[in-house]
């Protein structure tokens, strides 16, 4: 009843009392008649605002049209869109962002693409996949700075944000909110979604709610050749940041990931006892 009587209350704004009728008796048949379409004045005045932009509430318009800046606006606030890009290492995320930010530059659309300046296996000034495939990206701490660091001409002329690497940026989530939501940025995502430990890495998960699509990618499984879900750590360091390639890290299937967990935890056992022992003797 509560919803019903708010209805009315909004809809009073735009309609004449006429329009409504009074509660009818439960004697009594009415014949009611549909409800005008509502005019281009009342869907503007209804839809002033799309997606997050700086006020959600109903704003007066001068002779019914939106000024040029709220259109241009509410254009852009409903045009974003989040795409991601989730799998174990190896599964090919970064060569699926790079085929990905390459056909939205075959389609003529203004793209840039970002990755952690922790990466920085090959460099800063580039985002390389495994096979050598390499595109000219910006290396930042945080997401935050990207506006600032890119420019803010240049930012708002762009289409389509890349983001490798996404694991390591804190503010993953607040990024992708504004740059869809309230810039109409098409942001397509690449990274991790779980550690070695095979628990949540970074903010990766927390941007799935908002996403428009999400691909899982798979590897191949180095013990048996089958699909590898998951990434094993093949080395004794325990922290859940620690930037390698194939030196550290395999991709392996459900079997050979918990087999290779049991040989890599016997290992470190091993390790420990013998610097132990190094150490008293």
């Amino acid at each position: 009843m509560r919803c019903i009587t708010n209805m009315r209350s909004l809809l009073s704004l735009y309609l004449p009392p006429s329009t409504f009728l009074s509660k009818p008796s439960p004697f009594t048949r009415h014949t009611v008649s549909p409800l005008p379409f509502l005019s281009t004045r009342t869907t503007n005045l209804a839809m002033a605002r799309c997606n997050g932009g700086p006020s959600n509430s109903i704003r007066s318009l001068s002779g019914g049209q939106l000024d040029a800046q709220d259109r241009s606006m509410d254009v852009m606030g409903c045009n974003g869109q989040i795409h991601i890009i989730v799998g174990p290492m190896f599964a090919g995320k970064t060569t699926e962002l790079l085929r990905r930010v390459q056909s939205e530059l075959s389609n003529g659309r203004n793209v840039a693409v970002v990755k952690s300046d922790k990466d920085n296996r090959y460099g800063l000034a580039s985002i390389v996949t495994h096979d050598g495939v390499k595109m000219q990206c910006l290396a930042l701490s945080e997401l935050s700075s990207f506006r600032e660091q890119f420019g803010t001409e240049a930012y708002d002329k762009l289409d389509v944000i890349g983001i490798d690497e996404a694991q390591f940026f804190e503010d993953l989530y607040d990024f992708c909110c504004n740059a869809a939501d309230r810039d109409g940025k098409t942001v397509i995502v690449a990274g991790l979604d779980g550690d070695y430990m095979r628990k949540k890495f970074g903010s990766v998960l927390d941007i799935i709610p908002i996403a428009d699509t999400v691909t899982k990618l798979t590897a191949r499984c180095e013990m048996c050749g089958q699909r590898a879900f998951f990434t094993l750590r093949k080395t004794t360091e325990t922290q859940t940041e620690l930037i390698g390639g194939a030196d550290k890290y395999m991709p392996v299937c459900r079997q050979h990931y918990v087999n290779g967990q049991i040989v890599v935890e016997a290992t470190r056992i091993v390790l420990d006892v013998e610097q132990s022992a190094t150490v008293h003797a």
